[in-house]
């Protein structure tokens, strides 16, 4: 008995939100807990001659979360992947009168914009 399309959409949701709770969870402990929370803790030690909790609260952070966003991307196209939605799986057909219009097309593309601008 296969896996349906259903729990197969179930399950990449699943880890889709997991992922997504565990890197808001570091989100927040790196900008409330360190920023506010632990900073007193944190101030006993220096980086860059600045006091950390300070540093991590104004610098820190923002490359923790930069970090974060790589690692979302890294891993969302590992899930995409694993779970064959990812771009590369796209049955995508060229055709080479995709992107050709016949003359009327364009003429009611131009008089609709006409119409616009008056």
């Amino acid at each position: 008995m296969g896996i349906s399309q259903e729990d197969n959409a179930k399950a990449y949701w699943r880890e889709n939100i997991r992922l997504m709770l565990i890197l808001l969870v570091v989100w927040f402990i790196v900008s409330f807990g360190m920023g506010i929370l632990f900073v007193d803790e944190l101030d006993k030690f220096r980086l860059f001659g600045f006091k950390f909790g300070f540093w991590m609260a104004q610098q820190g952070s923002i490359y923790v979360f930069v970090v974060l966003i790589f690692i979302y991307v890294h891993k969302m196209n590992r899930l995409d992947h694993k779970y064959g939605v990812d771009e590369d799986a796209d049955d995508y057909v060229e055709d080479d009168d995709y992107y050709r219009h016949d003359e009327s097309f364009i003429d009611s593309i131009s008089e609709h914009d006409e119409k616009r601008e008056r």
